[in-house]
């Protein structure tokens, strides 16, 4: 595997969703809902309910590392828990930032199905060994992902501040 990554910026981020909300609207889609899968579905999912005109939205945190190196053989939900039984019947958009192994969005959707009227997914990428199909995808990839929102570490107390020293 070669070390070339996909980098996405903050302004590739911001074209990215709204050309996967069209995708979403030209397909005649509209959730009443927006799920975003926490942790990199949240800015996608906020974009989408933005960019759809959507105000119903959720988040479901699912986990498939317990610890540095240490992988659970398949992803969990994990608390605060999303009401799921107050979507009954609705139009769901599950949202996240990729489909890896598809494992993840595949457990949120199966969730949804359960109580949702008609669910449907999408991500800003998909790689190919994913064993779930988004709906909509912006762009297909095997390389790397770099995300804006977590290429850099987190921030900690003491550092000098861009701008304000």
């Amino acid at each position: 595997m070669s070390d070339e990554r996909e980098v996405l910026t903050w302004q590739g981020f911001g074209d990215a969703s709204r050309v996967l909300a069209q995708m979403v609207v030209d397909d005649g889609f509209e959730p009443e809902v927006v799920v975003a899968v926490a942790r990199g579905g949240l800015p996608v999912g906020g974009a989408l309910a933005y960019a759809l005109g959507t105000k119903g939205v959720g988040t479901l945190n699912v986990e498939f590392y317990t610890g540095v190196d240490q992988r659970l053989p398949a992803p969990i939900v994990l608390p605060p828990l999303l009401d799921t039984d107050a979507m009954a019947g609705m139009r769901v958009l599950v949202a996240d930032d990729v489909a890896d192994t598809g494992e993840t969005l595949a457990l949120v959707k199966q969730l949804m199905d359960q109580h949702a009227g008609e669910v449907r997914t999408a991500v800003l990428y998909a790689k190919s060994r994913s064993i779930i199909e988004p709906d909509y995808v912006w762009k297909r990839t095997d390389q790397w992902i770099t995300f804006p929102w977590s290429a850099l570490p987190p921030v900690t107390r003491g550092r000098a501040h861009p701008g304000h020293g």
